[in-house]
């Protein structure tokens, strides 16, 4: 449980057994981001609520964030990401076995998301389904992706984290109306023979003793306690970092590239600062995309690729925290080629 300030209380830290050598490894093969083209700078929203300028981009270290236009909703970004992923992975739809979809803002109540992606993607016939874990899933679905395919029951699985926030928000709130964006963004999953590079174990929590934290009634507007969210995103990532590397037997010094859920610029400098992290090697790309929840890992590792800062064979940790509550951790090795050793 984690109290109002965010503290994490003293209980002994999960237990993750190793994979078995005999399992195959889920190697991540592709990237892809679809992000609409409305861009929402500070100004209105800051003219709106009252703030003096300079405000939001003070407190959260965002200076714009995309909303979605008329035409746009989570299957169609969701697929549009999804095709980039495969074509990054040099696949077609016809290779996938299995779509996920990690998102809390589902163009409906009733179908899901993930179905209608894959129909988009032309791929009818194979299984889809949502997972619902709002800014933690992504890492979740990197979790039930690399196990599916390391059993066997799938060979390639598009994992996408898509969001549309800006239809659950209310405008003139200001704990919640600066900070969230749209977008979407994808990874491909594929099998590779056991002992390669790939998704190693993550380590998962819930507390939902703490659900009012961050809350979004059906049909109503999402209300985020600021102050608690706060520091339970510092203590909770900070913390599934240091389980993450211990899980797989390194440690923090052994990665290559710190992707953490890009919520607010405070928080990343803050778990930097408690971590004693190289601020070179933390991803910030919170301040042309806001905070857009599940899709937040993939869209910030597409960042650092376009400055060169995401290459194949690197080692990353990816940490997410959001609403539930719901946190995970996971390190993983980017574009590890089927057959490639696990690095040292």
């Amino acid at each position: 449980m984690l109290d109002q300030a965010g503290d994490t209380a003293q209980t002994a830290p999960a237990t993750r057994v190793a994979r078995p050598s005999a399992l195959r490894a889920a190697a991540f093969t592709g990237l892809g981001v679809a992000l609409p083209e409305g861009v929402v700078g500070n100004a209105p929203i800051a003219e709106r609520l009252g703030l003096a300028d300079g405000w939001i981009e003070r407190r959260t270290g965002i200076e714009r964030r995309r909303h979605a236009g008329p035409e746009d909703g989570t299957a169609t970004l969701g697929a549009a990401a999804a095709l980039a992923a495969l074509a990054d992975a040099g696949l077609t739809a016809a290779d996938v076995d299995l779509v996920i979809a990690a998102t809390c803002t589902a163009d409906h109540a009733i179908p899901g998301t993930a179905p209608e992606i894959a129909h988009l993607m032309g791929t009818d016939k194979v299984p889809a389904y949502d997972l619902g874990a709002a800014c933690s899933g992504f890492v979740m679905g990197l979790d039930t992706a690399s196990a599916l395919i390391e059993s066997g029951r799938a060979d390639t699985i598009v994992l996408v984290g898509v969001e549309v926030l800006s239809r659950f928000l209310d405008p003139d709130d200001k704990g919640t109306a600066p900070i969230f964006g749209d977008g979407a963004g994808a990874a491909v999953l594929t099998a590779a023979p056991a002992g390669s590079a790939g998704i190693d174990l993550a380590v998962l929590g819930s507390d939902g003793g703490c659900a009012e934290f961050i809350v979004a009634p059906r049909g109503g507007t999402l209300t985020m306690d600021g102050h608690a969210t706060f520091g339970a995103a510092i203590s909770r990532m900070s913390q599934g970092a240091l389980d993450a590397c211990a899980a797989v037997g390194i440690t923090l010094d052994d990665i290559d590239l710190f992707v953490f859920h890009q919520a607010n610029a405070r928080i990343l400098a803050s778990v930097a600062d408690r971590l004693s992290l190289d601020p070179e090697k933390v991803v910030n790309a919170i301040g042309e995309i806001g905070n857009v929840s599940a899709a937040s890992i993939p869209v910030a590792l597409d960042h650092a690729r376009s400055q060169g800062r995401l290459h194949a064979g690197d080692r990353i940790l990816c940490g997410a925290f959001g609403a539930g509550l719901t946190w995970g951790s996971c390190v993983l090795t980017y574009g590890a080629a089927a057959g490639q050793a696990v690095p040292a």
